[in-house]
């Protein structure tokens, strides 16, 4: 199967191929790609591709799954209203 047809990501559109090609330049962990492409960081936060994109990464670097250091989604505690940042909700 054609590797640009097959999604890891779906939020931000990474495919397969991507992901390989990245390697291929020299991204040698998760966190890089991730910063590099957005891959996990969209609506979903990673709940969908996190772990995809770490077994495809796996294979195709031959490294073991327990050896990677898969990246923690920073998601809010809790939500707060622009109000709040702004200082307008005391």
């Amino acid at each position: 199967m054609d590797e640009s047809k097959i999604i890891l990501c779906r939020c931000e559109n990474f495919t397969l191929q991507e992901l390989h090609r990245r390697i291929d330049s020299g991204m040698t962990s998760l966190q890089e790609i991730k910063k590099a492409c957005r891959c996990s960081m969209g609506p979903c936060q990673g709940r969908t591709c996190k772990e995809m994109i770490a077994r495809e990464f796996a294979a195709y670097t031959g490294r073991k799954m327990e050896d990677l250091d898969i990246p923690v989604s920073r998601i809010p505690i809790k939500p707060i209203t622009l109000g709040q940042i702004i200082g307008a909700d005391s």
